[in-house]
């Protein structure tokens, strides 16, 4: 399984460089408009790459969020790798957003199933089924399923998977990205319930989404 960068993502570290060396170059041919062009997206490219450490919750009975961003939907829907009904939270992420996703639980990574589609914006109720996206699921220490899902938006064009099937993951742990603007969905097993509403901003591996039922 591939390990994130403490810092930045290594999936970033080609646009960086090759920003940088063309900002240089225009810098050397004094070509100062553009080296100051490409100087900017070499910042932009190290920001939208960024990936910081996260001070994971070790409570039991919870899942943290698999992505940074904005709560926009919480509701039932079928999961695309089992076709059960759960209940999903989806959360947003614009270009300004941290965008390596983490492990909502810690379990084994039971299934990956890619989906070919489209490229609408990720916001959007359709983007669930028609967007291209690639689903996992993670069979927690208790025996429950959890789905999450990385669905491509409008911008962005490239989903990164870090694991193969059989990989464990611990809570928090680092399993992909998607690169320019997108979404991840969350399917909750039936003994848990989402603890954020619509609007909620999140952070991956340190926000708390859902809590199990009390007895």
């Amino acid at each position: 399984m591939r390990k994130g960068n403490i810092g930045v993502a290594p999936e970033g570290l080609p646009f960086l460089f090759l920003l940088a060396l063309t900002a240089l170059a225009f810098a050397a041919l004094r070509f100062w408009p553009l080296a100051l062009v490409f100087l900017v997206l070499t910042w932009f490219s190290g920001h939208f790459f960024r990936d910081p450490e996260r001070v994971v919750p070790s409570e039991d009975d919870i899942a943290v969020s698999p992505a940074d961003g904005r709560v926009i939907r919480v509701e039932p829907k079928a999961d695309p790798i089992t076709g059960e009904v759960r209940p999903c939270i989806s959360i947003f992420m614009n270009v300004f957003n941290v965008h390596v996703n983490r492990s909502p639980v810690a379990g084994r990574v039971e299934a990956i199933r890619y989906f070919p589609g489209k490229f609408f914006n990720a916001a959007l109720d359709k983007a669930s089924t028609d967007n291209e996206r690639c689903a996992y699921l993670v069979r927690d220490d208790g025996g429950r399923s959890w789905v999450m899902v990385q669905v491509a938006g409008l911008i962005a064009r490239r989903i990164v998977c870090r694991v193969e099937e059989g990989d464990t993951l611990a809570r928090g742990e680092r399993y992909g990205m998607i690169r320019f603007g997108s979404r991840v969905d969350l399917y909750l097993p039936p003994d848990y319930s989402a603890v954020v509403a619509n609007g909620d901003v999140v952070a991956a591996g340190e926000s708390i989404l859902a809590r199990k039922f009390q007895a």
